[in-house]
């Protein structure tokens, strides 16, 4: 049994075997063929496996925390979504955006118009169509106010961003806020001091704050692409960017006036534990 599970935790490559992960029957097929045991049931296997909650066929995507900043960085933007910067509570003018693009939006027409639903039949969507080529997304959200702010375009680019945030910022409360936090990733267009400093230039008011590298998922802004992405473009049928355009546009409309604050409890305490299980500081610069 030890060597059967053994095996079970190994990177099927590793034995020599063209796998990317075992199933418990080609798990089986190993072992009978290494002589590990003389016969065996994948249902045997199974069992052995599942006692200690051993599922090679199964994975998870993760990445390990490059930035060696990881904890500063994460525990600034943390702070903003419970309404807390440098140690002391946000005031009633202080407002925190988090904002990104959503690129590679594929316009694709389907040879034959989708079909809805009917009585004992789901919607069916045809397998071929034609590409249309690509569009993307720019918007903002306000994290405490649930207000939505976006608009498709060819291509991101940095005059494309800028339009943005000259959009939200132009407008009340924004315009005579305090301090207003615009949350953003480490992508080209606002990357790094110079970014803050264009920014920072045109509206003394505004505060960009960078996530980690590699840390979108600390982005609340991802969480209304996710929405989007599974209610208003899956499945698509976009035949020109007009369409698409027309789509993503019409249902920020419509979150809109259904959107609330999400519920975000991850916390310093959780990015504590998250950088404990990650390692030591030390191990995050050597791999930076």
């Amino acid at each position: 049994m030890a060597l059967v599970k053994a095996a079970a935790c190994e990177l099927p490559a590793t034995l020599g075997v063209p796998l990317s992960r075992f199933s418990s029957a080609e798990l089986r097929r190993y072992v009978l063929a290494q002589g590990i045991v003389a016969a065996i049931s994948g249902t045997t296997i199974w069992r052995w496996l599942r006692q200690d909650a051993i599922r090679p066929w199964t994975r998870r995507s993760w990445i390990f925390p490059r930035d060696p900043d990881f904890a500063q960085k994460a525990g600034r933007v943390l702070d903003l979504y419970h309404r807390r910067w440098n140690g002391h509570r946000l005031g009633p003018c202080d407002f925190v955006i988090s904002a990104d693009e959503k690129t590679q939006i594929q316009m694709r027409r389907r040879r034959h118009p989708l079909c809805p639903p009917a009585p004992g039949r789901a919607g069916r969507v045809e397998a071929e169509y034609r590409r249309h080529g690509t569009s993307a997304y720019v918007a903002a959200w306000d994290v405490h106010r649930a207000a939505l702010f976006g608009t498709v375009v060819e291509r991101i680019s940095i005059p494309v961003f800028d339009a943005l945030v000259a959009h939200v910022m132009a407008q009340p409360p924004y315009c005579s806020a305090r301090r207003v936090f615009w949350i953003v990733d480490n992508g080209t267009i606002h990357r790094g001091h110079r970014a803050l400093a264009r920014l920072h230039a045109r509206w003394p008011n505004l505060t960009l704050v960078h996530l980690p590298v590699h840390a979108s998922w600390l982005n609340q802004i991802e969480i209304y692409f996710s929405v989007l992405q599974r209610k208003a473009l899956t499945p698509d049928d976009f035949p020109t960017r007009a369409s698409l355009e027309e789509r993503i546009l019409g249902f920020q409309h419509h979150y809109q006036q259904i959107a609330h604050p999400f519920e975000w409890k991850f916390t310093r305490h959780d990015l504590a534990r998250l950088m404990h299980h990650a390692g030591h500081p030390q191990h995050l610069a050597a791999a930076a």
